[in-house]
């Protein structure tokens, strides 16, 4: 096998030459975009759809930060802000309605942990998936082979080191469950304060609550 399919395996790779021209082809790319007018959203947008594997209607406040592009696949309206990082040595796959603060790393890269294995230069990654209707919060870590379920979100600083259930507030170092976040939670704003009622009436007539059932 060569170190791409072996990549592309999920198995111990090398950084070959090989590899090191894919990565060029996405460090060519980030160039352009983290040099961009940031107040050009439609350009900014064209090249995000252009680095993603795939999208839609995606967007990201440069700068931004990932290994190769085409490994990442985000649904409808992905949003990620200032300074992420997504090292997509394996799949990295997020759902739709997905919000990232800044400063949020999804990791799917690793290294052996004794020193001999690790300085023989074989690494791996492991894909980690999102769901649909996630936000996470600043400064955020996600690390190798993590699932995240449906309408889920993740306190500010957490660094997420196992699975995380539907339905749930999670956050911490290692993050774990908080609460559940349940129909209570629809008109809360910030912690126990309220949705004043000109903005819930309008999210009432506006928005789709239909997602919910996922």
């Amino acid at each position: 096998m060569t170190n791409q399919q072996r990549r592309q395996a999920q198995m111990a790779y090398i950084t070959d030459k090989n590899i090191i021209e894919e990565q060029k082809i996405c460090r060519q790319k980030l160039q352009k975009l983290n040099f961009a007018d940031r107040s050009d959203f439609d350009t900014i947008s064209e090249m995000i759809k252009d680095l993603f594997g795939k999208s839609e209607n995606a967007f990201v406040n440069p700068p931004f930060y990932c290994d190769y592009g085409k490994n990442i696949e985000v649904g409808k309206n992905f949003f990620a802000n200032y300074n992420c990082t997504i090292l997509d040595v394996a799949k990295v796959i997020i759902g739709d309605n997905c919000f990232m603060a800044p400063n949020v790393s999804i990791y799917t890269a690793g290294h052996p942990i004794h020193p001999v294995t690790r300085n023989s230069f074989y690494e791996y990654g492991k894909q980690i998936i999102i769901g649909h209707n996630v936000w996470l919060g600043g400064n955020t870590v996600i690390c190798p082979g993590v699932h995240i379920g449906n309408n889920v979100v993740i306190g500010a600083g957490s660094v997420v080191t196992k699975n995380i259930p539907d339905w749930s507030f999670a956050a911490g170092n290692p993050c774990r469950v908080i609460k559940k976040i349940t129909d209570d939670d629809k008109t809360k704003l910030f912690h126990n304060e309220e949705i004043d009622e000109e903005a819930w009436c309008n999210i009432v007539n506006k928005m789709d609550f239909s997602h919910e059932e996922n």
